[in-house]
């Protein structure tokens, strides 16, 4: 079959894909930012990638029309925009009728469960694309899921950094809220059998694991299987502006995706019975189970996909990663280092591995105060890590910093600084030759981002150097 696959870049998306290619069909991905999926897919011949737009329906037309089935994977956890549920609608509707011009027989949609009487607004905007994308053009299949688990998940990496960081916990009342949390690897068994299912045509099911646990439950159940002792206590006082800011300082997510967990959390969801486990053949595994399986992906360094490659993990790069990769000349401030290559091999094992565990190779406190200081300020600072230690691609987050470019046969990685800055930030690397050269670029904005570089050259110059030498020792 040709089959659509929406979000190909997200979450989900990524681990669908490898499953849907297994069984022979042929992908068409439309994405954004082209340059940014194509390190994702780059050596897959039945993979198309068609740079498109979903809010913007000019951009569809390059879509192929002969298509058989697509998945709906397209939504968004950050409330950066308070229309957001406009544009969710506009891009529903954008496919929708888009979805009129092909030879599409079925849509299989993800969303979220919404039974409980009072929705968050990202809960009522999942039901109301739900409505926008039913058609009498083409069967909808949807299956709606609660807290989904897998490494890398924002559900799980946030229960991760309480757990492993907090002994005891003063938390909010919704650590009361009831779920049902599902293992990832179960929500992509569903999404997977349910193609070209006719018993399935226009049909919605809700998705979720065995057990109904609280907030608090899953958090002492991911202790012990940690191994780890912990105390929980929730107190009533606490607001939704607090506890977002209380997620935000402790865990590694940004401020803007806590205020849409903690506008979710307060909501009940659970689950309504169906035989759809039958029908796909598919039993969810308990929630250990899902953390003790995320764990194994995670020491095995086989973590597909992440929360935090996606731009809600930013508060600063809103433009397509592509318009970052030719840096500015002009009106810059730059820190060039070169050195003759020592070693070519481990001097670019030593760049591909750079951030995250492995550190930036100097003056560490000097970067733990750095990130300290944005993440103070609002911004990522190093909580986001890498996702794999020694991989890297476009788009990838990298403690501060965002990949726009990596090519290891070409020996270049350029990064781009999602910190809080009064201008904006490069940090390239490159190997030409018989020299490795490594350029940060400060762009800065205003008389405030000229004092700031002034004040930090000293620093730059122990730092820098120091990053360089041991690159290349």
């Amino acid at each position: 079959m040709k089959i659509l696959v929406t979000g190909a870049t997200g979450y989900i998306g990524k681990r669908l894909i490898p499953l849907l290619l297994n069984d022979g069909h042929t992908i068409i991905c439309p994405v954004r930012d082209k340059k940014r999926a194509e390190n994702y897919y780059r050596n897959q011949k039945r993979i198309h990638l068609i740079e498109a737009d979903f809010l913007n329906s000019q951009s569809l037309n390059d879509i192929p029309k002969d298509i058989d089935a697509a998945y709906y994977l397209i939504h968004s956890m950050s409330n950066s925009a308070k229309e957001f549920h406009i544009l969710e609608e506009k891009c529903a509707n954008n496919f929708k009728r888009f979805a009129k011009t092909t030879s599409l027989k079925q849509v299989i949609y993800l969303s979220g469960i919404t039974n409980d009487t009072k929705l968050s607004k990202h809960l009522l905007s999942r039901k109301n694309v739900e409505n926008t994308l039913s058609s009498g053009d083409y069967a909808l299949t949807t299956f709606k899921a609660g807290i989904i688990v897998g490494s890398g998940s924002s559900s799980f990496e946030i229960i991760r950094d309480l757990v492993e960081k907090l002994p005891a916990m003063i938390a909010p009342k919704w650590l009361n809220t009831k779920t049902q949390p599902l293992a990832v690897r179960d929500v992509l068994s569903f999404l997977h059998r349910a193609l070209n299912k006719k018993e399935l045509f226009n049909a919605s099911y809700d998705i979720y694991g065995p057990e109904i646990l609280t907030y608090k439950e899953m958090l002492l159940q991911f202790a012990d299987v940690r191994k780890l002792k912990r105390w929980i206590f929730t107190v009533p006082v606490m607001t939704p502006k607090l506890s977002s800011y209380w997620l935000y300082f402790v865990t590694s997510t940004s401020y803007k995706l806590a205020a849409s967990l903690v506008n979710s959390m307060g909501v009940e969801v659970i689950g309504k019975k169906s035989n759809i486990n039958q029908i796909l053949d598919v039993n969810p595994m308990t929630y250990k189970e899902a953390v003790q399986l995320a764990f194994k992906k995670i020491e095995q360094n086989s973590i597909i996909s992440s929360w935090k490659d996606s731009y809600i993990s930013s508060g600063k790069l809103k433009k397509y990663v592509h318009e970052f990769i030719n840096v500015p000349e002009y009106g810059c401030f730059k820190d060039i280092k070169k050195r003759k290559i020592k070693n070519k091999e481990l001097a670019l094992d030593r760049i591909w591995a750079i951030g995250g565990e492995t550190g930036w190779y100097y003056g560490t406190f000097l970067w733990k105060i750095r990130g300290f200081l944005d993440q103070f300020f609002g911004g990522a600072g190093l909580r986001r890590g890498r996702r794999h230690p020694t991989e890297l691609n476009a788009g990838d987050a990298l403690d501060f910093w965002r990949v726009i470019y990596a090519d290891k046969e070409k020996g270049k990685l350029l990064l781009y600084a999602e910190m809080i800055l009064p201008g904006e930030a490069w940090l390239e690397f490159k190997i030409k030759e018989n020299k490795i050269y490594q350029t940060a670029t400060f762009r800065p904005h205003g008389l405030g981002g000229r004092l700031y570089w002034y004040a930090v050259m000293p620093f730059h110059w122990f730092v820098f150097n120091g990053m360089i030498n041991n690159i290349n020792k």
